[in-house]
C-alpha cells in the first residue's frame, strides 16, 4: 500500500512516499481504508527531532495518529456489524492507505457528517472538548484563547461560546482575526500589535480586567505573557508548543496566586474519555453546532508540502491529508 515515511529527522523534505506491506488486523482489531488523515502541528516538530522525551520515535516511521475512513476487514473476535462502517480512530501511523485499530477505539461517524470534517475533529475536537471540561468553563467565565485561528483554537472559540462564556481570541493579522470573530468570539486581539495585552485586558473586562481561563495552544513568550493576564484563582492550560516550547510558567507564582495549571499530560485522556469526547465533537458537528475550519487538503503523497504549509502558518484552520 501507499504510505509516507519520515526517512530521517529534518525538514519537510524528509517525508517520502513509499510502498509498504498492508497491515493485518489482529484479534479485536479492524482494518480501515483511510479516507483522510488528520495533521497536527506537533507532528512537524517530532519530524524535526524535537520532543524526544515526549515522543520517542526513530526514523524511518510513518507519522500521524488520526484517521477517518471505512472499515474494510475484521480481525478475529470483532463483531460483523463493524464491516463497512464509517469511523474515526486514533491509529499508529495514519499517513497511509490503510491502518489497523482496536474495535474498542472506533467512533462511528454520523451519516450527515462528511469524512473530511470528521478527520479534522479526530485530534482537535477531542482535545478542545477535554480542555473545556478540565478547566470547567462556564457562563460566568472570561476565557482567553491563544492561537484562536488554528485547528483547535477555532473549536475552542465555538465550544466556549456555546457554554456561555465571554470569549476573547488572540490571533495574527486581519484574515485570521476576522474568522475568529465570525466563529463567535466576543472580541479578538491581534497578537502582532505592541499593546495586545492592554487590548486583551479591556476586552476581557471585569474587576480586575483579567481572564478566568487562559487556553494556551501557542506556548513560548506569547504564552508566558498571557499568564500575566490570568486572574487570581483562575485556570491556565499550557497545552501547545508550536512556538518551539511550552510556556515557561512560574509555578511558585501560580501557587501564590491560586492559579490552577494544566499541561500536556493533562490532555492524555483515557480510552473511555477519548471515545466520549470524540463522539461529542462528531455529534455537535453533525448537528451544525460545531464547524471544523479546514485551511487546505493535500494528497497524502504531498505530506511534505502539507508540513511546510503548517510550519509556514499562512493557512487558517487545519491541514488534512486526502488518502
Amino acid at each position: 500500500m501507499r504510505a509516507v515515511q519520515v526517512k530521517a529527522f529534518g525538514g519537510p523534505e524528509v517525508l517520502v512516499p513509499v510502498e509498504v506491506p498492508d497491515p493485518v488486523p489482529a484479534p479485536g482489531e479492524v482494518l480501515i481504508d483511510v479516507a483522510y488523515a488528520d495533521t497536527i502541528f506537533v507532528e512537524t516538530q517530532v519530524r524535526s527531532g524535537w520532543g524526544r522525551d515526549f515522543f520517542p520515535v526513530t526514523p524511518p516511521y510513518v507519522p500521524g495518529g488520526g484517521v477517518s475512513g471505512v472499515v474494510s476487514a475484521l480481525g478475529p473476535d470483532v463483531p460483523a456489524e463493524w464491516l463497512g462502517r464509517r469511523v474515526t480512530s486514533f491509529v499508529a501511523g495514519s499517513y497511509a492507505e490503510r491502518a489497523v485499530a482496536p474495535a474498542s477505539a472506533l467512533t462511528v461517524v454520523p451519516d450527515s457528517l462528511d469524512l473530511l470534517q470528521a478527520a479534522a475533529l479526530v485530534h482537535d475536537g477531542v482535545t478542545a472538548s477535554g480542555l473545556l471540561e478540565l478547566t470547567a468553563v462556564g457562563p460566568a467565565d472570561r476565557v482567553l484563547v491563544l492561537g484562536a485561528s488554528g485547528g483547535m483554537g477555532t473549536l475552542l472559540i465555538q465550544l466556549a461560546h456555546a457554554r456561555g462564556a465571554r470569549v476573547v481570541g488572540v490571533a495574527r493579522r486581519e484574515a485570521k482575526t476576522a474568522l475568529v470573530r465570525e466563529l463567535g468570539a466576543d472580541a479578538v486581539v491581534d497578537a502582532t500589535t505592541p499593546d495586545w495585552t492592554t487590548a486583551a485586558r479591556t476586552a476581557l473586562g471585569g474587576s480586575p480586567e483579567a481572564a478566568d481561563v487562559v487556553l494556551d495552544g501557542v506556548g513560548g513568550q506569547l504564552g508566558a505573557t498571557a499568564f500575566s493576564l490570568t486572574a487570581d484563582g483562575g485556570r491556565f492550560s499550557a497545552h501547545g508548543a508550536p512556538s518551539g516550547g511550552f510556556s515557561p510558567i512560574d509555578t511558585a507564582e501560580a501557587t501564590h496566586r491560586g492559579i490552577k495549571l494544566f499541561g500536556i499530560t493533562d490532555v492524555q485522556f483515557s480510552p473511555a474519555d477519548l471515545r466520549r469526547f470524540t463522539s461529542a465533537a462528531l455529534t455537535e458537528a453533525a448537528a451544525g453546532r460545531l464547524r471544523p475550519v479546514i485551511g487546505e487538503v493535500f494528497a497524502v503523497e504531498r505530506a511534505g508540502d502539507a508540513h511546510a504549509a503548517i510550519e509556514g502558518r499562512g493557512l487558517v484552520g487545519k491541514v488534512v491529508l486526502k488518502v
